[in-house]
């Protein structure tokens, strides 16, 4: 709470990392500290043991780190042998990065619809795709969308069908599983994302694949490093995303956090639903659709939040009236891939696939992260039931 006068107002941020840092301060003082005294700020050991670590917490083989989450989603189409001519089949619902990840390697990106209710990849839609006329799909690449995995127990028997490698954009989903399998273990690779906001996030980019394929994992650690296993000799043309030192040190600090911080969210995302419903914001009324629509999590899922989304009548409007009552929110995403100008090339127009396209005019994210407090959530809630009353 913060007094002005006789004037008394709440603030809720989107996040706060500092309620983060101010726990685990000393850690992070002492791994930078640990880094500088070995005066190797690129891969070497803290790079080597971030990678082991990350290994064992998705349940995979292998993991290499790099240098930001796009530059893993590149890394993983390369090392599995998309290039020129190839088509890969994903989501239009998701960040930039997903999309132009497969034009960096010289493939083509294919969109199926979502699925309106978790806003995930449509197994359905992809079947559709799939058996149209779309030459030359070589890989499926799922986005596990705010936290929530897709639903694999039906995307992975159509990659089997159509002999499609499965490359999973897991850069929001660090820490979710799906039907007890972990996000990095479902697929020939998975791309992930430490970006400052993330659930388990670096003080800057950094990103990692994992894989449970050693070769796959050996082509990566190649292609980070310009192409070469050795300094100055090149097997092929690789790209400079080697992984800060520093980073990894402190996404080793925070590792061992990170079960603790997703359950926190876990709980934050219950009591946003318990105190959405008990405010009647989700119930239709005379005819009317409910102003607030919450997504449905899958009973396979282990969701891990890391953004809470609802679905919401007059977004543009709520937003711009939570933000008068100092509370934070973000649009996650408001234009569909298919429909961003750069894409225009690809032939798609308004209309083609419309869950997409409607989720864009209605989904809004707001504050989650594992400090949050109840008042706060409560606030938040209060502010929303005010702008629909």
């Amino acid at each position: 709470m913060k007094s002005a006068g006789h004037k008394t107002t709440t603030e809720v941020p989107m996040l706060d990392l500092s309620r983060q840092y101010a726990g685990i301060r000393g850690e992070v003082l002492e791994a930078v500290t640990r880094v500088c005294d070995s005066q190797r700020y690129i891969l070497g050991e803290e790079v080597a043991g971030f990678e082991r670590e990350l290994a064992v917490l998705c349940g995979s083989h292998e993991a290499v780190g790099c240098a930001s989450g796009t530059d893993a989603l590149w890394l993983a189409l390369a090392a599995a042998g998309i290039g020129p001519g190839d088509a890969v089949l994903t989501t239009p619902f998701s960040f930039f990065a997903t999309a132009s990840s497969i034009l960096r390697v010289g493939a083509r990106p294919v969109f199926a619809d979502i699925d309106p209710e978790t806003l995930n990849l449509s197994p359905s839609g992809c079947e559709r795709r799939l058996k149209t006329a779309c030459p030359g799909i070589r890989a499926l690449m799922p986005v596990h969308l705010y936290g929530q995995c897709a639903e694999m127990d039906r995307l992975e028997p159509l990659a089997s069908e159509f002999k499609l490698q499965v490359i999973e954009d897991a850069a929001q989903a660090v820490g979710a599983t799906w039907n007890g399998r972990r996000a990095g273990s479902l697929g020939v690779a998975a791309a992930f994302s430490f970006y400052p906001t993330k659930n388990l996030s670096a003080f800057g980019d950094a990103g990692a694949v994992t894989t449970q394929d050693p070769a796959l994992a050996e082509r990566m650690r190649s292609l980070r490093n310009h192409g070469g296993k050795q300094r100055y000799y090149h097997d092929q043309v690789g790209w400079n995303s080697r992984l800060d030192s520093i980073q990894a040190a402190v996404l080793r600090v925070k590792m061992p956090h990170l079960h603790p911080w997703n359950e926190a969210r876990r709980e934050r995302a219950r009591a946003y639903g318990r105190l959405l419903s008990a405010s009647g914001l989700t119930r239709t009324a005379a005819g009317s659709p409910a102003p607030v629509t919450l997504l449905k999590t899958l009973p396979g899922a282990h969701h891990i939040y890391h953004q809470y989304v609802i679905r919401v009548r007059d977004r543009d409007k709520l937003r711009a009236f939570l933000a008068e009552r100092g509370v934070g929110s973000e649009i996650y995403y408001p234009i569909p891939l298919h429909l961003q100008k750069c894409f225009a090339y690809l032939g798609y127009a308004p209309g083609d696939l419309p869950e997409a396209e409607q989720a864009a005019l209605e989904v809004l994210a707001l504050p989650i992260f594992p400090e949050l407090e109840e008042d706060e959530q409560r606030y938040v809630v209060e502010s929303i039931a005010s702008f629909y009353s």
